[in-house]
């Protein structure tokens, strides 16, 4: 896994709450195994119009502006519903690396640990502010720096944010739960060899 220390990048707005697992990347797409090529399934339905392959102009993403985003900013309960874990994919393959709102459902926001983005929990108004902002000026840029917490903005104003310290080290180190195992690599090694059976 990509480990996340520092992101300079583009502030992408979507004001909706409640966004679903099923909004995300809906279930027609989950019969692939794979963990890449979810980029084009991103929001699909509102996206893309009906016919599936012309851009929606009203879907505010879909804005040229917006092109690169690697942060997305969002509303309340960001990634509720279903569990499925190709909604973080499909994040990542889109380009986002960072998401910030006020909260998130749990399965969500620990499946984005597990996939290399960082699922930030600022305050309403910091949200609403934000959202100002990225539509006042085109290419709004943040800086995300994991290892002092904080978050600044084009004026060189800081937002502090707070993260599990264990959360923390998994990001700065790139560790998925497999890398977490392997920590242990030689103590595992060690433990199969003394029980080995004739």
């Amino acid at each position: 896994m990509k480990a996340f220390t520092t992101l300079t990048g583009i502030v992408a707005p979507l004001e909706a709450l409640n966004v679903d697992t099923d909004q995300i990347i809906p279930k027609q797409f989950l019969k692939r195994i794979e963990r890449t090529g979810y980029e084009d399934m991103l929001f699909y339905d509102w996206r893309y119009l009906d016919d599936g392959k012309t851009p929606n102009s009203e879907f505010e993403l879909n804005q040229p502006r917006y092109r690169g985003a690697s942060i997305l900013l969002t509303k309340d309960n960001f990634g509720c519903g279903s569990s499925r874990e190709h909604a973080p994919w499909a994040l990542e393959n889109y380009g986002i690396r960072c998401v910030l709102a006020p909260s998130y459902a749990d399965i969500f926001y620990n499946n984005c640990f597990n996939n290399g983005m960082l699922p930030i929990v600022l305050p309403h108004e910091t949200i609403e502010t934000l959202f100002v902002e990225v539509r006042a000026q085109e290419g709004y840029t943040l800086v995300v720096d994991l290892p002092s917490q904080t978050i600044t903005k084009p004026n060189g104003e800081k937002i502090p944010f707070e993260i599990q310290p264990f959360l923390k080290e998994r990001l700065l180190n790139g560790w998925d739960q497999i890398g977490l195992t392997l920590r242990f690599e030689d103590k595992i090694a060690q433990y199969e060899r003394e029980h080995a059976t004739v």
